[in-house]
């Protein structure tokens, strides 16, 4: 299917999932959050480019009910309108304290295997811990349950901090560490260090509902294994959101 299509479903999609979550109240429960299109130079993911350098679509809708929220997100590439990848998330985020969040969910990749035969569908659950303190430090721990070979983990560590330049202008700072435990098949076989992520971007608010961001980040290698596995990057993008 070619990009304009693959376009013309996601909206189609969007807009009747916000219709549909006008009837919500009936039910008493607070239906909010987002539907957005991001484009980007590359595909990267923990360090990997899966778009081989070439400039790609990704759209995405988050529903949040009631501590839970649904993901629904695609990568689309620019050149021939493939659709490469469909990630389905299911998170529950709850607050045991009031500087403590935490997060668990599972995510769904499905894979379209056009560029890489035999390239098997997989899920991975996680669970993050998040404080609500100086540079926002977050844990998150991934494990590939499905297609791993082994019991392998994904851990990564980020922290950051916004800064208000106007009234309507956020700009934001972020960094990620990341360290493999031998999750084979989305990462390697190898328990080092992965990759760091250098991250700047900006939130300029359109209107009450509309935020466009622009972004830059910075990810290379740390260890030997990991340096082998993927090269230094720089990700370049913007993405456009409309809250709801």
């Amino acid at each position: 299917m070619k990009m304009h299509k693959w376009i013309a479903v996601f909206v189609g999609v969007a807009v009747f999932s916000v219709a549909g979550i006008g009837k919500a109240p009936a039910a008493n429960l607070e239906v909010g959050g987002e539907v957005y299109i991001g484009y980007f130079d590359k595909y990267l993911w923990r360090g990997f480019d899966l778009s081989g350098g070439k400039p790609v679509f990704q759209p995405g809708i988050d529903v949040g009910v009631g501590g839970f929220t649904f993901s629904f997100w695609s990568n689309i590439q620019q050149n021939d309108g493939e659709l490469t990848e469909t990630d389905i998330t299911i998170d529950y985020t709850f607050s045991p304290h009031e500087l403590v969040e935490v997060s668990v969910g599972n995510i769904f990749y499905n894979l379209n295997d056009v560029n890489e035969p035999g390239l098997k569908d997989t899920n991975e659950l996680y669970l993050s811990v998040a404080l609500d303190t100086l540079l926002a430090p977050a844990l998150t721990i991934y494990w590939d349950y499905d297609e791993a070979d082994s019991d392998g983990l994904f851990f990564t560590l980020s922290g950051g901090h916004s800064f208000a330049v106007m009234d309507n202008l956020d700009v934001n700072l972020g960094a990620l560490i990341s360290y493999n435990q031998a999750s084979d098949y989305a990462v390697g076989a190898y328990r080092d260090f992965h990759n760091y992520e250098l991250g700047i971007s900006a939130d300029y608010a359109l209107t009450d509902q509309l935020v466009i961001s622009p972004s830059f980040m910075f990810s290379s290698g740390i260890s030997g294994p990991a340096k082998r596995a993927i090269d230094s990057e720089i990700l370049a993008g913007i993405n456009l959101a409309f809250s709801f």
